[in-house]
């Protein structure tokens, strides 16, 4: 229950429409419908489901999702043409909770260059465009496009235009990414303040992030009256992207003085990031806030001492609130001592204070040198011979065979604790069918988690370097490895995870 002082704040997820829009990250109907369960599953309250008029595919998603989707609001965007409206509301047939989404430009360069018309013009189109869709649905929202650089006066009028014409949601769309966070929540205030009728709407944000300001511009807006957010998922979209849903999210549950709630479950979060970064193929940066792989690493020695004394020394989310097992502490030269004694503890090994501090030089020298200091390094630093029940798995054979006109095939020979196993599997691809024959013959229960590839040197011989994450038990792993051969590199980083489990 929450306090009687705290207003609801919508989360209007755009993923599918405006996420979608990226270049080369376009996605199919069945995964399409796969992200909408998820975002449903979070407790998503408004979900876009693409543009239904500009494609038979983008129409077909909708109609598919609205089958499927019963506790969140299903949208589709329309332009100001009826023709728009009535695709719209013919793909959102059967939707439980229906929206359309109608607006038109209203800044002054929209109106000159793009329309070509004047202020009144399009005040009286803006009316018709809600006015006609009004007659689907009841829950119609109006986007006032470009409205960060629209002149107050004039966008008042249009907010105050469409209300009376009937919308229920109204879209301040910072659509260039222009604005300041003190420009965007002034506008939304005057809009609060100015509009007689606004009451009867609820102000929505849409902020890009051109500037890097898309998430403090909404913020922004919110402070300011705003109780609809339009976001996406890892802050995916157009140009450099929108407003990150996990970021304003977990900014107002950190922050007690952003007076508004959300229903999302944000312990979904990571693992939808991950889903959404798998689907459209859209690696997300290891910085990332809240998502990212170095979200919640830490490396400074100072910081590291402080996370191991109390977390909130240096850390004002708890990973598990988003999904994410732990906090990590990397092992790198600017480590420190509680560090180094950290991850000996984690592999059962006790130092007394000299042998920390032999062990703590030893270390230095070698992470002056080595980017990734592994157990395998710790171990061999303070002298410690592995017994052969944690000796790590190697590949003595690996053979693939692929085509376009064959099934691809792996042979896999690997040596565990001196034994020789062999398998064959096949699979969608010859990483895949590696994979499995890996997995077969380790009789672990493994989750690949992460699966990343990265070109190291230039040209057709290049060097890939693999990353993987594992998960086994609710324990994280991690493995890499660098070939020429990228079907090798990712059977070798993979077994480099799964050793570590041994």
């Amino acid at each position: 229950m929450q306090p009687n002082t705290m207003e609801k704040l919508h989360i209007f997820d755009t993923t599918l429409r405006d996420g979608e829009q990226v270049p080369g990250c376009q996605l199919n109907t069945i995964e399409k419908i796969e992200i909408a369960r998820a975002l449903e599953a979070m407790r998503v309250d408004i979900i876009e489901c693409g543009f239904p008029i500009s494609s038979p595919g983008d129409f077909n998603s909708i109609v598919e999702i609205s089958k499927i989707i019963k506790d969140s609001t299903i949208c589709a965007l329309t332009r100001a043409v009826d023709k728009d409206i009535d695709v719209a509301a013919d793909a959102l047939h059967y939707a439980k909770r229906k929206r359309i989404h109608t607006g038109i430009g209203t800044s002054d360069m929209h109106i000159l260059h793009k329309f070509k018309s004047d202020r009144e013009d399009i005040i009286k189109r803006a009316v018709h465009c809600v006015k006609y869709a009004k007659k689907y649905v009841q829950d119609v929202e109006f986007y006032a496009e470009d409205a960060g650089r629209t002149e107050n006066e004039y966008l008042a009028r249009v907010i105050e235009a469409v209300i009376n014409a009937g919308a229920t949601v109204v879209n301040i769309p910072d659509t260039t990414g222009y604005c300041t966070p003190y420009e965007y929540g002034e506008k939304i205030k005057y809009l609060v303040e100015n509009v007689p009728n606004i009451h009867k709407a609820i102000i929505s944000t849409h902020c890009h992030n051109d500037l890097g300001m898309a998430t403090a511009n909404s913020l922004a807006g919110i402070i300011n009256g705003a109780r609809q957010v339009e976001v996406t998922i890892n802050g995916i979209g157009e140009r450099a992207g929108n407003t990150a849903l996990e970021e304003v999210v977990m900014a107002i549950k950190s922050r007690k003085d952003i007076p508004v709630y959300t229903d999302i479950e944000t312990k979904s979060i990571y693992k939808n990031s991950r889903l959404v970064s798998t689907l459209m193929r859209m690696p997300v940066q290891p910085n990332k806030a809240i998502v990212g792989r170095n979200a919640f690493a830490h490396s400074s020695g100072i910081h590291q001492d402080g996370v191991l004394k109390n977390r909130e020394s240096y850390e004002i989310i708890d990973p598990s609130d988003v999904g994410v097992n732990e906090s990590t502490i990397a092992l790198t030269a600017r480590s420190g001592r509680a560090a180094l004694n950290h991850h000996y503890k984690r592999l059962g090994v006790e130092l007394s204070n000299q042998e920390l501090d032999e062990a703590y030089d030893k270390f230095l020298k070698l992470a002056d040198c080595k980017k990734d200091i592994n157990d395998d390094d710790l171990n061999i630093i303070v002298g410690v011979t592995r017994t052969k029940q944690n000796q790590r798995i190697r590949i003595k054979f690996l053979q693939v065979v692929c085509g376009k006109s064959s099934v691809p095939m792996a042979t896999v020979k690997l040596v565990i604790d001196g034994e020789v196993c062999t398998a064959t599997s096949s699979g969608n691809g010859p990483i895949d069918a590696c994979f499995s024959a890996i997995k077969s013959l380790i009789h672990r229960k493994i989750t690949l988690e992460e699966f990343l590839v990265q070109a190291i040197t230039k040209g057709s011989d290049d060097v890939g370097k693999v990353h993987v994450q594992i998960e086994n038990r609710g324990n994280i792993y991690y493995g890499f490895s660098a070939n020429t051969d990228i079907v090798t590199a990712s059977a070798e980083a993979l077994v480099n995870a799964v050793s570590k489990i041994l």
